[in-house]
């Protein structure tokens, strides 16, 4: 510990440099990929806003496990059902992948075509589950 104090000292400029580099990282990456949720904001959405949960991991994984009442738009085909959405432009819309990090790009993509209220949820299933949320097992209705 000592010694990196020692080179935090010495070199405050890097670190200063590195620092500044995260933070404009991390802005860059959360701009990208839109508003956030929790598990437990997504839950609040669903249960008082009548959100609709859009699950864009393939059919294989929301056949394995996924949130009651969401519509499996696979990623793969996303551009050619995306048109399937538009009854739902005036609902809120929680966008769910496998870990949150896909999510980002769909939600901004609906926004671009009039979506009101997108979301994506942090941490997507991986968190939903690992929070022991209930998911219900096979395909979309």
């Amino acid at each position: 510990m000592q010694q990196f104090i020692a080179f935090a000292q010495e070199n405050w400029v890097l670190i200063t440099l590195w620092f500044t580099a995260l933070a404009v990282l991390v802005l860059s990456e959360n701009r990208k990929a839109g508003q956030s949720v929790t598990t437990s904001e997504a839950t609040r959405l669903m249960n008082h806003d009548d959100a609709l949960v859009v699950d864009i991991r393939e059919q294989k994984e929301y056949g394995e496990g996924h949130i009651a009442g969401a519509l499996n738009v696979p990623m793969s085909t996303f551009e050619k059902r995306a048109s399937e959405l538009e009854k739902y432009k005036d609902k809120p819309v929680v966008v769910v992948c496998k870990m949150g990090s896909t999510a980002g790009s769909v939600a901004k993509t609906l926004k671009k075509r009039g979506f009101a209220h997108v979301v994506r949820m942090s941490g997507g299933m991986m968190e939903w589950t690992s929070a022991g949320l209930p998911t219900k097992k096979g395909k979309s209705a």
